[in-house]
């Protein structure tokens, strides 16, 4: 799957393995206020980082990442929660 980020630069996503998409989820992990809405991700560099690497389709080099903005980063990482996580919240038939 390719994605455009705001800035202009595309990106592929790949289609990662039961054991990538494992490895990503547990890497997350989250603080909750007192209602249990999310405040924040802990050690959000590392996370996104290890996302990248697993998840992005072609090259995931530091000399390529280090080329990406925090927010370019940071959209890569939500575009592949939410394609993760699609039917998470809703049990199998």
């Amino acid at each position: 799957m390719e994605i455009k980020l705001d800035s202009g630069r595309k990106v592929k996503i790949k289609d990662v393995t039961l054991d990538e998409r494992d490895e990503m989820l547990d890497s997350v992990e989250y603080e909750f206020d007192k209602k249990g809405k999310v405040q924040k991700v802990k050690m959000m560099n590392t996370t996104i980082t290890k996302w990248l690497r697993l998840g992005l389709d072609g090259d995931a080099s530091d000399k390529f990442l280090k080329k990406l903005s925090f927010d370019e980063r940071t959209q890569i990482f939500l575009k592949m929660q939410e394609r993760l996580l699609v039917g998470e919240e809703k049990a199998s038939d």
